[in-house]
């Protein structure tokens, strides 16, 4: 392969891989978000947002789970003494206490996958960074042995 058709092909290959990030954001005349944030017109986020939305869902399910089941003890306790008195409205409360419990599930659920996933998109963000930080580190330190060639 000649040097000439070589830095053909390096110089088409930046020009796609140019292309090809600029995909990733929008111009800052735009609306495009700084580092760490995305932005799409006036929706704007930052790491600290997304942190404090998996903080606040994971401090639900940990509060919730616990004073929900005071609520549900104490709805199941009340329902049992007003049924053993006789009045209908014990099986309507037991009624409603049992769909508290999928209720609560629910939600518990929905708070642990949303604090997972934020979780797990930061952590895998990280990785993703450092791939290719190490992979453009390899490609820039070959073009690097290239650039100091000899001619013959």
């Amino acid at each position: 392969m000649a040097w000439d058709e070589w830095e053909q092909l390096k110089s088409e290959a930046a020009q796609k891989q140019s292309a090809h990030m600029q995909l990733n954001q929008l111009t800052p005349s735009e609306g495009g978000g700084g580092e760490g944030k995305s932005a799409w017109g006036d929706l704007t986020v930052s790491q600290k947002d997304l942190a404090a939305v998996g903080s606040a869902a994971q401090d639900l399910f940990d509060d919730f789970g616990q004073y929900s089941d005071y609520a549900r003890v104490a709805s199941v306790t009340a329902a049992g003494g007003l049924k053993d008195e006789g009045f209908a409205l014990g099986g309507a409360l037991d009624h409603v206490a049992e769909r508290w419990v999928d209720q609560v599930q629910s939600l518990l659920d929905a708070c642990a996958h949303i604090s997972n996933h934020l979780r797990f998109t930061k952590n895998q963000h990280a990785a993703d960074e450092s791939y290719i930080a190490g992979t453009l580190s390899s490609i820039s330190l070959l073009d690097k042995g290239f650039d100091h060639r000899t001619d013959r």
